[in-house]
């Protein structure tokens, strides 16, 4: 009888269990098409409102539409449109040339420019041992004011004028250039394969105080760093000035692991993706620097850069001199290569501190400010490591620091 009654049960318990998995099972594909079906229709929304504007533009304009030319900017209006201030669509021509500067296959002449604020030419901030710039004479502090005929005034940030000077090994490029006393020069430059240092500048200072400046985070810059804070160690440097102002911080494994040669073991930072999950990026061993610090900020100062001051602020008490930060804590996606052979990179998680702080949007706040005035920042590149009024200030935080 009692078998009887437990058969009965277990037919019982288990049709309650299909019927709760069931039910369980069609809430889940309900929530999944509403959701697909929301979905379809907001891309049938977005697709129509394309189609009634290509319609109609086709229609009507007078000028004649590029259909390469428009899809490039209907890739690049949606990163733009879809609220991550880092999405970034690359056209099959601008990803080409990324891919070929990171596999050695386009060169550049020599020289690091900016968009001069005042004059919109190409300033030469950096000209680069044993390249074709050096050999015909372009100095820094000087202007390429043209490009294969086309002028860098018109040219409309940094990147562009960058890009304009690159081309496959063995090319040429024409240039008109302005020397530093205004001198007219024009030039047939050939682009030549050549190693561009990440870290620019490394002297002793001050009063025995290691200066190393450190223009970005780049594939070898970790293996730099820790050379170059070991030799000027051993020349006698008793503490340290790292320059990370303009310092974009592209490569945040090399800033990561630039960062563990400094602080002491622990966490350096995490990552924390959409869904909430934490991941780990670096745990730092028990090599330190024991020397006080100084980490030299600017508002371009970004990303890994960022990761790298803040954890040596949080983990050694280094102080950050300068002004705030950039505010760039997050972490991309590689690029993700289309079928055309454009590209696109998206955000993919928020960078965590060794705390669990983020500094994205709000950036790195100075524990000593020195802002430059109106003056100061019109001759920002032309000052030497001695005149830059900013590094003066870090040399004094540093001599407070050590007198406390």
């Amino acid at each position: 009888m009692s078998k009887k009654v437990s058969l009965g049960v277990a037919a019982t318990v288990t049709l309650i269990a299909m019927a709760v998995t069931f039910s369980m099972t069609m809430t889940v594909s309900m929530n999944i098409f509403n959701n697909t079906v929301t979905s379809v229709k907001n891309r049938e929304r977005m697709y129509n409102k394309l189609s009634e504007v290509d319609r109609y533009v086709r229609a009507n304009e007078y000028a004649d539409i590029n259909d390469d030319t428009l899809n490039d900017m209907i890739a690049s209006g949606y990163m733009l449109g879809i609220n991550d201030k880092y999405a970034r669509y690359y056209s099959a021509k601008a990803y080409s040339e990324k891919v070929g500067l990171e596999d050695g296959r386009l060169m550049g002449i020599g020289v690091a420019v900016v968009k001069d604020s005042s004059s919109g030419y190409g300033r030469v901030i950096r000209v680069y041992n044993n390249t074709p710039a050096a050999e015909v004479g372009i100095q820094v502090g000087g202007f390429i004011t043209s490009v294969a005929g086309t002028s860098t005034r018109s040219m409309s940030d940094t990147a562009a004028i960058t890009s304009a000077l690159v081309g496959e090994e063995g090319t040429q490029v024409s240039i008109e250039y302005l020397t530093p006393d205004r001198q007219s020069q024009s030039f047939e430059i050939q682009h030549a394969n050549y190693t561009t240092p990440t870290i620019s500048t490394a002297q002793i200072i001050g009063n025995n105080v290691g200066y190393i400046r450190i223009d970005s985070f780049g594939t070898n810059t970790a293996v730099d760093f820790r050379n170059t804070v070991d030799s000027l160690t051993n020349q006698g440097a008793s503490a340290f000035i790292f320059d990370l102002r303009d310092n974009t911080g592209e490569n945040l494994n090399s800033a990561l692991v630039a960062a563990d040669y400094c602080v002491p073991s622990g966490l350096i930072a995490q990552s924390k993706s959409k869904d909430g999950t934490l991941t780990d990026l670096r745990v730092s061993d028990d090599h330190e620097i024991t020397l006080p610090m100084v980490c030299l900020v600017n508002g371009n100062t970004a990303g890994g850069a960022e990761l790298f001051a803040n954890a040596l602020r949080k983990m050694s008490g280094a102080s950050l001199v300068g002004t705030t930060t950039a505010g760039k804590g997050v972490l991309l996606s590689d690029p993700q290569s289309l079928s055309d052979g454009s590209a696109v990179v998206i955000t993919v998680g928020l960078l965590l501190d060794n705390e669990g702080q983020t500094w994205n949007t709000t950036g790195l706040s100075p524990d000593v400010d020195a802002t430059l005035s109106a003056d100061e920042q019109s001759s920002y590149y032309d000052f030497t490591v001695d005149s830059d009024p900013q590094i003066n200030r870090a040399l004094t935080a540093l001599s407070s620091s050590v007198s406390q």
